[in-house]
């Protein structure tokens, strides 16, 4: 077991590491910390992979903490049941997507809370079933009625909350680009909807505008 000093030893650590001019940029996307992520990866690969002292951080509710967490915890020793409370306890954004994209897509649960989030009335919960169904219209979409997700994002996209939103965006865009049959009705349900069209992009990024998205991403897989 994790001593209590362990914990508080590391904690001090991240305090050590806190920027406020950090903080501040986070904190306008919603995520409570001002630790610089490449310092925090030096970090977590100093202390390595440690499934207990995991279990402390995560349990302080600290989100630099948590985030620390996630890159040192073992994530096939979950439960399911306990995946899906960290889930719903998982408000900060970054904690969110990186408990589900670094923790949740590599355990043998994925499908399972896949189904179980996908229709939660929860939107945030909601948002991580549809991340996880995009990853599987990328890497395993056999089973999957494409057909049926283009009609939900289509009749509930537009109104969906924020974080929801992008999920089904961002499923919408893979559907797009992964599967050639479906495109055309991605790009025109993205057209009428105009979900993210103004969203500000820096030079050089790829809008997440889908059916932008969708004609630069086909763009590049044709130009290899």
């Amino acid at each position: 077991m994790v001593t209590e000093t362990t914990v508080a030893g590391v904690m001090a650590e991240l305090a050590a590491l806190e920027d406020p001019k950090i903080r501040a940029v986070n904190e306008r996307h919603g995520d409570d910390h001002g630790v610089n992520l490449t310092k925090l990866r030096a970090l977590a690969k100093r202390l390595r992979t440690q499934q207990d002292l995991a279990l402390g951080l995560w349990a302080t509710g600290d989100t630099a903490a948590r985030l620390l967490a996630i890159l040192i915890c073992r994530p096939k020793s979950f439960e399911r049941a306990g995946l899906d409370v960290m889930l719903r306890d998982a408000r900060v954004p970054k904690v969110h997507d990186w408990l589900v994209n670094y923790v949740v897509k590599k355990t043998p649960h994925a499908e399972e809370l896949r189904l179980t989030w996908f229709a939660d009335p929860d939107p945030v919960v909601a948002s991580a079933g549809w991340a996880l169904t995009s990853e599987r219209v990328v890497k395993n979409p056999e089973g999957l009625d494409l057909e049926g997700l283009l009609d939900v994002i289509e009749a509930e996209m537009k109104g969906a909350p924020d974080r929801l939103q992008w999920a089904m965006n961002h499923c919408l865009a893979q559907i797009g680009i992964e599967h050639p049959d479906h495109r055309a009705r991605a790009i025109d349900i993205g057209e009428r909807l105009q979900v993210l069209k103004d969203y500000p992009t820096p030079p050089n990024c790829t809008s997440p505008f889908a059916p932008t998205w969708i004609a630069e991403i086909v763009r590049r897989q044709h130009a290899k």
